[in-house]
């Protein structure tokens, strides 16, 4: 008895009551859905690999996302969220968070303006401070004068980055560097 495989070389995984002629859209929540499933699972494996670099950097893992309103098939996804100091800032509170889009970063009205139409991922971190609604965290624009600490679409430098705001003593920091 001979199966469609060998007969044809391929396996029709095609619903026996689906016609290609019918073709199925899907709505701007589905395609949000399916782009934050993805944004939470690329979140989550960043956080293992930066909590695996070192046993004495660890990050608390604090992943949610938001797609934008337009387009639903990009979005954001918070990552972390930790304290450091660095150059003339003392006990800066900033979160970690990955785009899968390239994009400017830093105005009030409009947070990302000129997203690239090419494909991408962006890398960022800001600092945040509380603001007056409860569990609401806001942009510290103090710092840098947009918030914005680092942005970068390279996973290594990125990766860099968060170790280096992470490490607690200057010793470990030319370690980071050093890579």
């Amino acid at each position: 008895m001979h199966t469609e495989f060998l007969r044809t070389g391929r396996i029709d995984r095609t619903p026996d009551n689906w016609s290609p002629s019918e073709k199925r859209y899907l709505t701007y929540t589905e395609v949000a859905e399916r782009t934050g499933r993805k944004l939470e699972r690329a979140g989550s494996v960043t956080h293992d690999r930066i909590n695996g670099f070192h046993r004495s950097i660890q990050f608390p893992k604090l992943i949610f996302h938001r797609t934008l309103a337009e387009t639903p098939h990009l979005g954001y996804c918070h990552i972390t969220v930790a304290n450091s100091s660095f150059a003339d800032f003392q006990n800066v509170q900033w979160a970690f968070y990955m785009a899968n889009f390239f994009a400017e970063i830093g105005e009030e009205e409009q947070f990302f303006a000129g997203i690239s139409k090419k494909q991408g991922r962006m890398y960022f971190a800001v600092a945040i401070t509380p603001t007056d609604h409860e569990g609401r965290l806001a942009i510290d624009r103090k710092v840098r004068g947009n918030g914005v600490i680092f942005r970068t679409d390279d996973p290594k430098l990125a990766m860099k980055n968060v170790l280096m705001l992470g490490a607690r003593n200057e010793a470990l920091r030319k370690i980071i560097q050093a890579l």
